[in-house]
């Protein structure tokens, strides 16, 4: 039971970085363009005659 002391403010601070990081991905515009890759994915851009 003792370990229980250790491992409930390790997943409450690994669950508070994982929601800092979501946010900070929000702010940052990373979920701006979503269908860009996608397309640029299967777009062809390869040069011809090479």
């Amino acid at each position: 039971m003792e370990v229980l002391v250790i491992l409930v403010p390790l997943a409450l601070a690994l669950g508070l970085a994982g929601l800092l990081g979501f946010l900070w991905s929000l702010n940052s515009g990373q979920y701006d363009d979503l269908d860009g890759a996608a397309w640029r994915a299967i777009a062809d851009d390869e040069i011809e005659g090479v």
